[in-house]
């Protein structure tokens, strides 16, 4: 998978098309872990957040792809990208009458496959982004772990591997970036 990553980045387009089977399942897969993230009635679709951010992936001018892991964090950028435009979009047409809102507590309830109704740490995703941008500022790993799991739908593990570092790293990233984000976001 990564000789054909690093083709496509040549701009071997016979490789994006062999590329394509072999990342749509597991892209498929982040992006209903994504979704089970978002509030009950969210009218964007898994499939249609798997086609978005993949027509972002292949509209990338220079991708330079250099693994698998790089591949799906990249993804998780994207898709990342398209919830919160479909939030902006959403909050534009309903004239600003609320955002939708999610939950921070549903990323790792996404990630383990299991449902954390009743969650009460509810935030608005645009509100979510800002803050992550700012994290960002601070901690550039912090923020890449959360987009890695809330929007992405990664595991710890699967972030673990994205980013090169050890499963108690991101179990402890994640941990501290909720903590300042709870915070920052008003919610304790």
């Amino acid at each position: 998978m990564t000789a054909l990553l690093q083709a496509w980045g040549r701009g071997e387009r016979a490789a994006l098309d062999e590329l394509l089977p072999l990342v749509y399942s597991e892209l498929r897969r982040q992006a209903e872990r994504a979704m089970r993230a978002q509030p009950a009635g969210h009218t964007l679709q898994a499939t249609a957040l798997v086609h978005e951010a993949y027509l972002r992936l292949v509209d990338r001018p220079d991708p330079g792809w250099e693994s698998r892991g790089h591949f799906f964090g990249v993804a998780a950028r994207a898709m990342r990208s398209v919830l919160v435009d479909h939030a902006r979009a959403r909050k534009a047409a309903k004239r600003g009458l609320g955002a939708a809102a999610v939950t921070l507590s549903a990323a790792e309830a996404a990630g383990a496959g299991t449902d954390r109704a009743g969650d009460s740490e509810q935030v608005d995703v645009e509100a979510l982004d800002r803050a992550l941008t700012k994290l960002a500022t601070l901690d550039e790993r912090q923020a890449r772990v959360v987009e890695l799991r809330y929007f992405g739908g990664l595991s710890i593990a699967e972030a673990a591997e994205v980013l090169g570092i050890s499963h108690a790293t991101v179990e402890r990233e994640w941990k501290t970036a909720r903590l300042w984000l709870r915070r920052e976001l008003g919610g304790g």
